[in-house]
């Protein structure tokens, strides 16, 4: 009897994202995607999605469309008696197959977007792998 091997929790988050982003332009080559935490779980998401050309997009997922995915993963890496993140970065290439994801377990500014720091954080976020 075979049955179906289970998904790689990264794997699962990636693709969940994937499927549920929002705002993207069409042929994008990357993306950087944070999710905020609170303390019931999932509260946002926010990111940007990187084309050819310098063609950048505002971008987000919808949380109750990857809600189960970023569970599954959080579940994966944090132990139950470990407090759990507040945000995540998820970045990926996909003309690479390139991915990485990064917790921040204190500063709640970090990765944040605002007028003042829109330009700035788009350049930080950029996915670049080697």
């Amino acid at each position: 009897m075979t049955g179906a091997r289970p998904v790689d929790p990264v794997v699962g988050l990636i693709r969940a994202l994937l499927e549920h982003l929002r705002g993207a332009s069409e042929g994008w080559q990357s993306l950087a995607m944070v999710l905020e935490f609170d303390g019931d779980g999932l509260r946002s998401t926010h990111g940007f999605a990187y084309g050819p050309w310098d063609v950048v997009s505002a971008v987000s997922a919808r949380p109750a469309g990857i809600v189960v995915a970023v569970d599954t993963y959080t579940t994966a890496t944090y132990g139950p008696d470990d407090a759990p993140p507040i945000k995540l970065l998820g970045q990926f290439d996909r003309t690479q197959g390139a991915y990485r994801i990064q917790f921040e377990d204190a500063d709640a500014a970090r990765w944040s977007v605002t007028p003042a720091t829109v330009d700035q954080v788009r350049t930080e976020l950029r996915p670049h792998f080697e």
